[in-house]
């Protein structure tokens, strides 16, 4: 979700433009070509590598390209305040990004070799399908354009919150079917964990880093986990990636069939819920009282 700007040199630009006649005394912070660095791609964050840099209106720009990605893809063009220094021990390569979040939410057998790991994870992959219904991908496409060319947030906390949507969606069951089964609890315990973990690493954009970082700070009358502070817009992102990270661990053929109609059942109701459970418009940066609230 989202994109990145492109290498495309601007021909508005003058020659007084890309000077570097006037480069900044200290070279603090400042990446050197070919230097390996961390860099965001819209709410994530990679291993890159640095293929130019520039001066130009008394700010410094970028030229990366995300280790591991299309050898003939264009470069992507990134700011300064989006590249962190790399000494080679961080977690955000793409793969260990993902591994990171699988062993505390998904049940199974480790891979026990980065070798093994891509290969089987391709063939995984292949299986996990995740299809999200047509509305509901109307709401991911206005939830990207609400914070990344709108630059509008979710209010938080969002009620209902997920915890609440989870709950809801467990009444929903029990009214339906009588009862509660263990592997639906199982799921959604999972789905909650996975949530948990996942969104400060790979469910924000940029824009709401700093929203992030003030609603989960501690607090003395609730919960600080993002599931009881986020709600469906957040959640439904997750599903985006549930496939990419269910592929990291093993599991039997027969098992994820039954996870996967549990999870296609789950975003129906999301989408029979979709006026209650999402919000029709984003608040600004500096959120105004009143606005914000749910179509329904």
């Amino acid at each position: 979700m989202g994109s990145s700007n492109t290498g495309v040199k601007d021909d508005s630009t003058t020659d007084a433009d890309t000077s570097t006649g006037d480069l900044p005394e200290s070279s603090s912070g400042i990446f050197a070509e070919g230097e390996k660095v961390l860099a965001y791609h819209g709410p994530r964050i990679y291993e890159a590598k640095v293929q130019k840099a520039e001066f130009r209106k008394k700010e410094w720009r970028y030229f990366v390209h995300y280790l591991g990605w299309n050898k003939n893809s264009t470069d992507a063009k990134v700011e300064k305040e989006d590249l962190k220094s790399y000494d080679g021990s961080a977690y955000p390569s793409k793969g260990t990004l993902v591994k990171k979040l699988c062993p505390s939410v998904a049940r199974g057998k480790r891979r026990k070799s980065d070798s093994g790991i891509e290969k089987d994870n391709a063939s995984a992959e292949k299986l996990v399908k995740i299809p999200i219904p047509a509305t509901l991908k109307k709401q991911l496409v206005d939830d990207w354009d609400f914070v990344t060319q709108q630059d509008k947030l979710v209010k938080l906390p969002r009620v209902p919150n997920v915890d609440g949507i989870l709950m809801k969606y467990v009444e929903y069951r029990i009214k339906k079917d009588g009862s509660m089964t263990n592997n639906v609890a199982e799921i959604l315990n999972g789905l909650r964990s996975y949530f948990d973990r996942a969104l400060p690493m790979m469910l924000l954009y940029k824009k709401e880093r700093q929203q992030f970082q003030e609603a989960t700070q501690p607090h003395a009358q609730r919960s600080n986990s993002p599931s009881t502070i986020y709600g469906a817009e957040h959640l439904l992102r997750l599903f985006v990636k549930l496939p990419e990270l269910l592929a990291c661990v093993n599991i039997e053929e027969e098992t994820w069939i039954a996870m996967q109609q549990k999870f296609i059942d789950f975003l129906k109701f999301l989408q029979k819920n979709q006026s209650t459970f999402f919000l029709s418009a984003y608040e600004g940066t500096k959120p105004s009282e009143g606005s914000g609230r749910g179509k329904g």
